[in-house]
């Protein structure tokens, strides 16, 4: 087994973190760029009592180029949002694992004394995927054919193994001995999971609603937030909905005679979220979502890139010292339906504990963003049920996994 490369920290303190609804492909935040989602979420996150001006590290992660000052993304969310103009940004880049790499990175900045105050934000515009074309600088060659094709749809192929995300999950399927039945059950759990969460209003605290604004900071070109015509605000997931077996079994599988199908994958969707840490020694008087203790990611062979996980969540613990039994609740990207089935029969994991309140194929996966929510929604269970480890972790198109150990402040023992 790998062991990748994983961290141990001792004074990183989650202090805060927000999102804003996720919304299903060509909804109502589906013509917003990434980087005004970014900075929406980031001044979200400030105005709850966080002052700007300490935040002096500065970390994005898009996987799209969604826009066409993409690159410059992290920069100007730092910006916008009030961040000091002499604090610099990076651009944060691992596919599904890219809300996890934010934490990972922010992380092992406070640990080294590089940075005291890290602003992590995460936005991904699924919706805004371009129609794109990389050969055609020099010109149209007559009768050459014309390249160009939909970014978000190659974009689920990986050359590197013959096949799209979709069959890789087949693949841990047929390795597992995963019925279709199976996953459709998971999907209807993850939905009926997600719309109680809705009703009970768990979801409240983390999201924060995103209405037309305008971004505007001193000596910069003013920004605008804008949403569909009679859409005043986006408040709520648009995706969670009720459905049934019968229901589920409806529906064609994306492969022939495969278990996956667009009802029990993860949902399209666009979004943001944003995190901000700090090293304990600096913010002991602040109410914290809770300790960052460690993080890993590792290498699996891409053609089962799902299962990465297992071995990213194995890596972490041993290197933690922990066992999965000291782990309350885990937070598991459901990539499709298949492959958090695999990860869940790999790691013999109890589902009580593991994505009580629905993932993504209830709530959709805007990628960039996706591990910062887990990281929050995880961070908020502990603390709610006064739990003391939780485990995030994701799958990465290409052969990845990555996890993240989060312990709650509050905890005082049973």
């Amino acid at each position: 087994m790998s062991t990748g490369m994983s961290a141990l920290y001792d004074d990183v303190l989650l202090l805060d973190g927000v999102r804003t609804p996720w919304t299903d492909l060509n909804g109502a935040l589906g013509q917003v760029s990434p980087t005004d989602l970014g900075i929406a979420v980031a001044r979200a996150l400030l105005a709850r009592g966080h002052a700007a001006g300490a935040v002096d590290s500065v970390l994005a992660g898009s996987v799209a180029q969604a826009s066409f000052d993409a690159y410059l993304l992290p920069r100007h969310i730092g910006l916008y949002a009030g961040v000091p103009e002499a604090v610099p940004a990076l651009q944060v880049q691992r596919v599904c694992g890219t809300g996890l790499e934010l934490l990972r990175q922010a992380s092992d900045q406070l640990q080294s004394g590089q940075a005291s105050r890290v602003l992590g934000v995460a936005a991904e515009s699924m919706t805004r995927n371009p129609i794109a074309a990389y050969t055609h600088r020099s010109g149209f060659r007559l009768g050459a054919p014309v390249e160009f094709h939909d970014f978000l749809w190659e974009a689920l192929k990986d050359p590197a193994a013959g096949l799209d995300m979709i069959a890789t999950a087949e693949r841990l399927a047929q390795r597992h001995g995963i019925a279709r039945e199976a996953v459709d059950a998971w999907a209807l759990r993850s939905f009926e999971r997600a719309l109680a969460a809705q009703r009970q209003g768990w979801f409240a605290e983390e999201i924060v609603p995103v209405a037309a604004a305008r971004f505007e900071a001193a000596g910069l070109a003013p920004r605008e937030l804008r949403l569909p015509r009679g859409c005043a605000v986006v408040e709520h997931d648009s995706h969670p909905r009720e459905t049934s077996p019968e229901a589920l079994a409806r529906l064609t599988p994306v492969h022939p005679g495969g278990v996956q199908t667009a009802g029990n994958s993860c949902a399209v969707a666009d979004g943001a979220a944003a995190v901000l840490l700090a090293r304990g020694a600096d913010a002991a008087s602040e109410r914290a979502l809770a300790w960052v203790r460690g993080s890993c990611v590792v290498g699996v062979p891409p053609d089962v890139m799902g299962s990465g996980p297992v071995p990213a969540i194995q890596a972490l613990l041993d290197r933690a010292g922990l066992t999965l039994d000291a782990i309350d609740r885990l937070e598991i990207n459901e990539a499709q339906g298949a492959q958090l089935l695999a990860v869940q029969q790999a790691l013999e994991l109890d589902p009580a504990r593991l994505n009580v309140h629905g993932g993504a194929i209830a709530l959709g996966h805007p990628l960039a963003a996706t591990g910062l929510r887990l990281a929050i929604t995880l961070a908020r269970q502990l603390r709610a049920e006064g739990l003391r480890y939780g485990v995030a972790a994701v799958c990465i198109g290409g052969g990845q996994g990555m996890a993240v150990l989060l312990e709650n402040p509050g905890w005082r023992g049973r």
